[in-house]
């Protein structure tokens, strides 16, 4: 041993008598991560060329990177003498890849592929084992299952560092390179990914079932295993796609700039000229900005939860862009479905239900009371803010006038944008608050203070979750009316015309003919599904109330929504990087959740209640 590797050893030795993290690079190419001290070790020994390997080695909290098994075993005898002394127990997961994918060849079926597992150690060891190959079998990697040989210890080529190192429990995993194009150097991605997600879980699992027979630590759930920081590459792509993020405003990009004079024009030439929409001119450059997007490397990221999040905020980014790029042109349509999604069967049913069954009848009289005007309406938002601010400093929305917006209220990063051409029923003022800054502005400078900027900008496909969540909230305040519910059912009606290929013209003529909406309401409604040449976002109010509604009927939480902007399929994401302490708690909590009536609202919410059971008149 040199001068220079007994100076290393001192330096682990000091950090792990501490208990400090560990992120230290050495020899070539070598490195020990331990980001807190935990009862384990993932280890990769060897020089050969493994990439899905060092992946899943890399993708955990605890692990080790060496070339050789005597510099291996030292560091390891090191980590786990402290370790089970603080914990009472200590294992080795020592991964590594066959050499080639024997299994692989031509058929009409995909065939199995190889991977061995071998335990050393007493019978903890071989619940770990045992629990690594359940986990393994159950997770599919691309169509092709696991065909798992476990060899006795000895009998294990694989297991050298095992042998070397008898007084510690390990395990050792081989998996053949499934991922690797036949006769090539090329690779599936795809399958890459997931074969390395499926094999950090089932080691998880492994560990979590040890630490469980041995009693040295309590988990909530093998997640809890998982990494508490994130590296410097996390950092500098979280910086980089929010750069592209903030580069343009989607939806005021979309959003006609003389709503009021094209609404003057199409009442005057009564209904049967379809209006003429002016838009602001672009002041993103398309091709510059995907090109930054995609010069964001994700495959440092040592964690493929995160790698996963990013990527699909990437190709959500590029979409956007490209109807940014097809404003007013055919292809914006079909963008504009990719994007949101088609109008499902069951979706159009609902909100046709809902319209059927709150149709107004004959002389009943239409609106929801007083009006309050534009001036009101900023007083009550500024009033809501600086509540919110008095509880959270970092909690610095402003409140901005504009006349090139139609009338109403809309959220623009941490900026309440309110058109001067606001009128809207007194009543309905708290509850529409309640959903611009009690969930959408809330939502923002509650992720912003996450630390990475993707939970304020939001998670890709979190629109949905976002607007049924803000609907949610006027019903808590008890603001959600009939006229309400029908203007977000009458949206996805309007949606899925014109996806059909209904003009502007039929689209408002059914919303007045067919559903009895007022030719000024008809025609805001229809502008907001034909802007930029017809985006069928406005579907997902109703979208997200049904998936709101279905997560509370099933007893789920909504506390992980107030973390960041995400989506129904990120919750369990959300709770595992909580449960991991990636994520911190929510800095504020919603007002509308402490109104008098929000408890009594909300449990009826649990116990199952419908769209057309939340209006209160």
């Amino acid at each position: 041993m040199t001068a220079a590797d007994e100076k290393l050893l001192a330096e682990f030795a000091k950090a792990l008598a501490a208990g400090e993290p560990i992120r230290r690079d050495f020899g070539r190419g070598e490195r020990l991560h331990i980001d807190r001290p935990l009862p384990f070790l993932v280890v990769h020994v060897g020089r050969r060329r493994e990439p899905a390997a060092l992946d899943v080695v890399s993708a955990n909290s605890s692990y080790l990177l060496v070339r050789n098994l005597g510099t291996a075993a030292t560091i390891i005898k090191l980590v786990a003498e402290v370790m089970t002394e603080r914990f009472g127990a200590f294992i080795l997961l020592d991964i590594g890849e066959l050499a080639r994918d024997r299994l692989a060849g031509d058929a009409d079926y995909l065939p199995p592929f190889e991977m061995s597992v071998s335990a050393s150690g007493n019978g903890p060891a071989k619940q770990a084992l045992l629990a690594f190959s359940a986990a393994a079998e159950q997770a599919k990697a691309k169509y092709r299952a696991p065909q798992i040989a476990r060899p006795r210890i000895g009998d294990d080529p694989a297991a050298k560092l095992a042998r070397l190192l008898p007084g510690i429990a390990s395990l050792t995993v081989r998996f053949a390179p499934i991922y690797r194009v036949p006769e090539s150097e090329a690779v599936y991605p795809e399958l890459r990914e997931r074969l390395v997600a499926n094999i950090v879980d089932a080691g998880l699992r492994a560990v979590a079932s040890f630490v469980d027979a041995t009693g040295s630590l309590a988990l909530a759930s093998h997640r809890a295993l998982g990494r508490r920081a994130f590296v410097d590459a996390v950092t500098r792509a979280d910086r980089a796609i929010d750069d592209v993020a903030q580069s343009f405003d989607f939806l005021l990009a979309v959003t006609p700039i003389n709503a009021q004079a094209a609404w003057a024009e199409f009442k005057e030439a009564g209904g049967e000229q379809a209006p003429r929409f002016l838009y602001r001119p672009l002041t993103v450059d398309v091709a510059r900005q995907k090109k930054a997007l995609f010069s964001v490397t994700l495959d440092r990221f040592e964690d493929p939860v995160l790698t996963t999040l990013y990527r699909e905020k990437q190709q959500e980014l590029d979409l956007q862009l490209s109807l940014l790029a097809a404003r007013e042109t055919p292809r914006y349509v079909e963008f504009g479905r990719a994007l949101y999604g088609p109008v499902e069967s069951g979706l159009l049913k609902a909100a046709n239900d809902i319209l059927a069954d709150t149709r107004p009848r004959r002389g009943q009289r239409k609106g929801d009371g007083d009006d309050a005007d534009v001036a009101f309406v900023e007083r009550r938002a500024r009033a809501m803010i600086k509540t919110y601010a008095g509880d959270y400093d970092g909690f610095a929305a402003s409140v901005e006038l504009r006349d090139d917006l139609p009338s109403g209220l809309m959220v623009s990063g941490g900026r309440l944008l309110i058109s001067r051409n606001t009128t809207m029923a007194r009543q309905r003022v708290e509850a529409l608050l309640s959903h611009e800054v009690g969930v959408h502005l809330l939502t923002y400078f509650n992720g912003s203070a996450q630390g990475l900027r993707l939970f304020r900008s939001g998670l890709a496909g979190y629109e949905g979750v976002q607007e049924g969540l803000a609907v949610l909230a006027e019903y808590l305040v008890g603001g959600m009316t009939v006229a309400r519910l029908r203007l977000i059912a009458a949206r996805v009606v309007a949606c899925a015309d014109m996806l059909d290929g209904a003009s502007f013209i039929e689209c408002y003529r059914r919303l007045v003919r067919a559903f009895g909406f007022s030719e000024s309401t008809a025609f805001n409604l229809a502008l907001r599904v034909y802007r930029g040449g017809g985006l069928p976002k406005d579907a997902v109010y109703l979208r997200g109330l049904l998936e709101v509604l279905a997560h509370l009927r099933a007893g789920g939480s909504l506390d992980p929504f107030w973390m960041g902007k995400i989506a129904a399929s990120h919750f369990g994401v959300m709770q595992e990087l909580g449960t991991r302490g990636l994520l911190k708690a929510p800095r504020l909590l919603p007002q509308f959740l402490s109104h008098p009536q929000a408890a009594e609202r909300l449990k009826a919410a649990y116990a199952g209640i419908t769209p057309l059971q939340m209006p209160e008149n």
